[in-house]
């Protein structure tokens, strides 16, 4: 379970936010980089159409250990292409090939999860599964970062300090497929998935979309994260701009802590913290004021582009208060996918459930880097506050039990289960 899920959540922070720091770092505008680096949530948006062939095709130990070979072959072509003169584009086709993977590779491990523990078993793993996921975003979103950063000042060429340092990743990606091969045991058969007719596939779709409420719901799924969707791509070029164009000026190392370690420690300690409130009061209580915490500390950016401090520790409060409240928002919307997803077909609706939340993601960040280049940084931030609106508003319209997920373990459960990023 740790080698299983440290391999699943490095190439997915590599692909989601180490991309966007890489790629002004070496030059490119925001428009640029909020453009490109959105289109890299795509196979995740879309993974639920090709979700049934993992489970028709071969077992799920052999999917995750070609897609982790294959992952760690195209973090090399990233590290590689940044050499040639063509080098955005190869860059930008090998992270989509390691997106495409790294989402195939989240369905065969979480059904290996479950095919190879059982309940009992489950339980006790969640922690662990939970824990080294974080330990690979931190790894992905820190270390590397700030290991490029120092090879930055070493080499005084950022190409050749991000090459260098993925290519040590991809050469660690390596090492840890070969350990998965050994380590990992075989528990299921080429017949240990349930066929699935096609007919049967489609069914699956038809009956999310009869649910009752599921305009509303799906409508809540694609704006709840409007505003984040696009600070997330704008938040790090800000820190890392000029203070002449607005910026903050910080180096690569100083980001790299910041949301490798600080910001990322508050998103964990905000999901425990959400779990526990939602589980001992439930949904109801909590599902508006979780949506405050997610989007009010984003007015704390405006406030920083407006002030613009020298000293690093007022970024470092900000970005910890941001990632706390992302953390609290978060869980509640993950449980009130759950909820949408039950019946018959749950994990698969729960599948098409997370392709609308990528998607959400996906189309504002598209164009929030075009937006934040006509606007400048003061201001687009105080869109990014009035964009979460709709989002906050839209809750009134939702129905479902007020008590979901009140001192019902099951459901907090499956929530940590199905995103162990929480």
């Amino acid at each position: 379970m740790p080698t299983l899920y440290f391999a699943e959540g490095l190439p997915y922070i590599l692909v989601t936010a180490l991309s966007v720091i890489m790629y002004k770092r070496l030059g490119l505008s925001n428009a640029e980089i909020a453009l490109y680096t959105s289109w890299l949530y795509l196979p995740w948006v879309i993974k639920p159409f090709w979700s049934p062939i993992v489970d028709i095709k071969s077992t799920k130990r052999k999917w995750f250990l070609i897609l982790q070979f294959i992952l760690a072959l195209t973090i090399l072509g990233v590290a590689l292409s940044l050499k040639v003169n063509a080098w955005l584009s190869f860059s930008l086709f090998f992270f989509w090939l390691a997106a495409f993977s790294s989402a195939t590779h989240d369905i065969a491990a979480d059904g290996f999860y479950m095919l190879g523990l059982d309940e009992k078993q489950q339980s006790f793993f969640i922690g662990v599964r939970s824990t080294f996921y974080r330990i690979a975003l931190i790894t992905g979103q820190g270390l590397v970062v700030i290991l490029a950063g120092y090879l930055e000042d070493h080499y005084q060429d950022n190409q050749q300090a991000w090459s260098v340092s993925l290519i040590i990743v991809a050469s660690g990606m390596f090492l840890l497929t070969a350990y998965n091969f050994f380590a990992v045991p075989k528990v299921e058969t080429t017949n240990s998935g349930k066929k699935i007719a096609m007919n049967e596939f489609f069914d699956v779709f038809v009956s999310f979309f009869k649910k009752k409420g599921i305009g509303i719901a799906i409508a809540y799924v694609l704006l709840y994260r409007l505003g984040e969707s696009q600070l997330v791509k704008i938040a790090s070029p800000f820190l890392l701009d000029a203070r002449e164009v607005g910026g903050l000026g910080l180096s690569t190392q100083e980001v790299g802590f910041i949301f490798g370690t600080l910001g990322l420690i508050a998103l964990s300690l905000g999901g425990i913290l959400g779990g526990i409130l939602v589980a001992r009061d439930g949904l109801g209580k909590w599902i508006v004021p979780m949506a405050l915490a997610l989007n009010l500390p984003n007015v704390l950016y405006a406030l920083l582009a407006f002030w613009q401090p020298a000293e690093a520790y007022w970024v470092m409060g900000v970005v910890t208060l941001e990632q706390f409240g992302y953390g609290l928002g978060f869980t509640s919307f993950m449980l009130y996918l759950i909820f949408v997803a039950e019946g018959p077909t749950k994990t698969a609706h729960y599948a098409i459930g997370t392709g609308f939340m990528a998607l959400g993601m996906m189309l504002p960040g598209m164009i929030s880097g075009f937006i934040q280049e006509f606007l400048g940084y003061k201001y687009f931030f105080i869109w990014v506050v009035i964009a979460a609106m709709p989002g906050i508003f839209i809750i009134r319209f939702l129905q479902f039990p007020k008590n979901y997920g009140k001192n019902e373990d099951k459901a907090v459960q499956a929530a940590e289960e199905k995103n162990p990023e929480l």
